[in-house]
């Protein structure tokens, strides 16, 4: 099996930057990227960080409102944020250079098993297997596994398989291999068995058992959150929000906003304003509806509405919200869902 499925990553790998390179920063950076993302994806972003921030130093002293802004758009915000802690951690505690074994890898913030065991034998040829969404597709079907992969005895049995397939003498190529199997050859839906290097030994393959292979089972309820927001307009200026933790979008930008089911029409929205206080006068509120979005996360539905409102008078807001100048909101990080917006009426200049 090692030999012809590392004959076949040779001759069909793919043609990326963090695969020339041994820094296990690069390797770091790449890896929690394409968490959740697909390469073509986050590719872009594997470049515009290395750009910008070269090494893991450089990474730590940068600003996290920097970072979060760089990431716009990649989604599950989480990521950079705890990105940003370990790399302070590993410029702090191990003078910037990164730790070089899984034990010690697996301690920082944001690194699992899987993350860790990819530094460790990438970039250190340290013998741990690699177990993500593509492994475990290949060896279920290679090896017939039917476990739920989303059981903790599923995870445990699969993790023992792929330690007990790991070619020791060769980790790193071997884990490379068999995640770029399961990207180009195993695939979710109609794998490319014909050319598959290692078909003759698969399971799967020889029982016709592709497509119930492997067992997932769903436990994820979805919640469905109506989002109202209100895009004031004064002389110019407007105003953000940075939401805070335990919800979405930790510390990124937004407009104020009103969790409700969404507001039908202008009188719904004047009510609004009126019973929230927001100003003191109103008999010079202009309200516009501007869209209506359906934004889908993994385990929330957001059904979010935006209403413009221009007024000669500020609105009043609390201390949370920053008034910044219109022509300075695409300096901010703000959420997929409002940069959809912002990208559709060609913020700052149409919408205001």
């Amino acid at each position: 099996m090692h030999k012809q499925l590392q004959f076949w990553y040779h001759n069909n790998k793919r043609n990326l930057p963090w695969r020339h390179s041994l820094n296990p920063y690069n390797i770091w950076l790449s890896e929690i990227i394409l968490q959740q993302t697909r390469v073509e994806q986050g590719l872009p972003y594997y470049l515009k960080f290395t750009d910008n921030y070269n090494t893991i130093i450089d990474f730590a002293n940068a600003d996290l409102n920097d970072i979060l802004k760089l990431w716009q758009g990649l989604g599950y915000y989480s990521r950079a944020r705890n990105m940003h802690i370990a790399a302070k951690y590993i410029r702090d505690n191990y003078n910037g250079i990164f730790p070089n074994n899984y034990n010690e890898l697996i301690k920082l913030q944001g690194i699992g098993p899987y993350t860790a065991a990819a530094i460790a034998s990438f970039a250190f040829n340290e013998s741990k297997a690699v177990v993500d969404g593509n492994v475990y597709r290949v060896i279920a079907r290679f090896a017939g596994i039917y476990t739920d992969i989303n059981s903790t005895n599923g995870k445990h049995e699969f993790s023992k398989i792929a330690n007990e397939l790991l070619d020791k003498k060769n980790p790193a190529i071997h884990n490379q291999a068999m995640m770029e199997l399961g990207a180009m050859v195993c695939k979710p839906q109609n794998p490319d068995c014909i050319n598959c290097p290692i078909n003759n030994s698969c399971f799967a393959f020889s029982n016709s058992e592709q497509k119930n292979l492997p067992v997932k089972i769903k436990k994820i309820k979805v919640k469905t959150r109506y989002f109202n927001y209100f895009i004031f307009e004064n002389n110019g200026n407007t105003y953000l929000n940075q939401r805070g933790a335990n919800d979405i979008w930790q510390g990124l930008f937004e407009f104020p906003l009103i969790e409700k089911p969404l507001f039908a029409n202008e009188m719904e929205v004047l009510n609004e304003l009126i019973e929230n206080k927001y100003f003191d006068d109103i008999s010079d509120l202009k309200i516009v509806f501007m869209e209506n979005y359906k934004h889908i996360l993994t385990h929330q539905i957001l059904q979010a509405g935006f209403w413009k409102i221009t007024s000669k008078t500020k609105p009043n807001l609390s201390n949370n919200f920053i008034e910044i100048k219109i022509d300075e909101i695409n300096n901010y990080a703000v959420p997929k869902l409002l940069e959809k917006l912002i990208s559709n009426v060609k913020l700052p200049h149409q919408i205001f």
